[in-house]
């Protein structure tokens, strides 16, 4: 029987190389082996799960970065979960870097809030404590019966914005929307920056709007009673696409959680070409770039992407090499070894407030 002296283990629940490059760099910083499990599909498109050693009375971590089959990359996580629980496992961690279904975290119409289907999943499946990274909305915590750790990854951005961005000091930090303006007004504070938005919206072509938007709604015959008459909601217009603040012979860095389809940022790009920046940079924690984000990023106005590994995009990068990588291996195997040890998470989230 092969047992960690340290009494936890930490496998990967996922086959690919990127998820298992990100563990091994993370057990490397612990000083432990990664467990030895096997995790496969079945020709009838079943995921399977084997784990090879004992983990009875132990701490386990489960490392799971999100590939391109997000739905695989969740019934792995599940399916690891839940063999680790029936074979009686003291505690099961799930070290997720990027939440996937983060985004719908609110109802919409008819719609439904996956987000918290899948915080009921995982801790049905036996997950007591999870750890990730900039989650999209901080209220998803509250999705969660269990405990949460959301870390943070902009003190690893920043170090790269100093280290890495010549004369950085003449940079604005600029939010492409007025909903991302916390997160940049959280990144210009501690680099002593100046801040710049976007707001509005691009002009549309009449290609691009909808046939019939002018056409008068179908009448409606009613019978009986037609309830009350309640004031009428106006719709929302924005204004054309602009700038505030100066952005004129800077260096400009839009800061934000995800890349994922990448037109709002190359528009805001372009905007600020024409605004007089002279270099432009995006920071982001999670690099999804879908699709044809790569060859659209090299061929627009952006000088270089920077995102963490939270998400495997090693083929992007070979699309495109104006995109980089920042290492966060440090501050998730620093949050295992506290859970573990049961020491305070307070020291991993120093000097960051409630906004950031």
């Amino acid at each position: 029987m092969n047992v960690s002296k340290s009494g936890y283990r930490v496998f990967s629940s996922n086959s690919t190389a990127a998820c298992i490059e990100l563990a091994k760099k993370i057990t490397e910083r612990l000083g432990v082996e990664l467990g030895k499990s096997v995790v496969y599909q079945e020709s009838s498109g079943e995921t399977r799960v084997d784990v090879k050693e004992s983990v009875r009375g132990q701490d386990i971590f489960i490392i799971q970065t999100i590939p391109r089959d997000v739905n695989t990359a969740i019934m792995e996580l599940l399916v690891m979960a839940y063999a680790l629980k029936t074979s009686c496992a003291k505690n099961i961690i799930g070290v997720i870097p990027y939440f996937p279904y983060s985004k719908q975290c609110k109802m919409r119409k008819r719609g439904s809030i996956v987000c918290k289907l899948l915080a009921s999943m995982l801790a049905k499946a036996g997950l007591t404590h999870i750890i990730t990274m900039d989650l999209h909305q901080k209220e998803i915590q509250g999705f969660f019966s269990c405990p949460v750790d959301n870390l943070r990854a902009s003190p690893f951005l920043i170090q790269y914005i100093q280290e890495e961005i010549p004369d950085y000091r003449n940079a604005v930090i600029v939010a492409k929307s007025p909903s991302a303006a916390k997160r940049a007004q959280s990144y210009a504070e501690r680099l002593r920056l100046g801040l710049a938005v976007i707001h509005g919206e691009a002009h549309r072509s009449e290609a691009d709007m909808a046939d019939g938007r002018h056409s008068p709604p179908p009448l409606r015959t009613t019978t009986g009673h037609t309830g009350l008459e309640l004031p009428l909601m106006m719709a929302k217009e924005k204004p054309p696409i602009t700038v505030v603040g100066d952005v004129g012979g800077r260096i400009a860095i839009i800061v934000d959680d995800i890349v994922d389809s990448v037109e709002d940022f190359v528009a805001a790009a372009e905007l600020l070409k024409e605004r007089g920046a002279y270099k432009i940079y995006i920071m982001a924690t999670h690099g999804l770039l879908s699709a044809e984000a790569p060859m659209r990023i090299e061929e627009s106005a952006i000088d270089e992407v920077v995102v963490t590994n939270t998400v495997p995009h090693e083929l992007q990068k070979l699309q495109c090499p104006k995109i980089k990588t920042v290492d966060v291996s440090m501050i998730l195997a620093e949050a295992i070894r506290r859970i573990h040890n049961g020491e305070s998470m307070a020291y991993l989230f120093r000097n960051i407030a409630v906004d950031d």
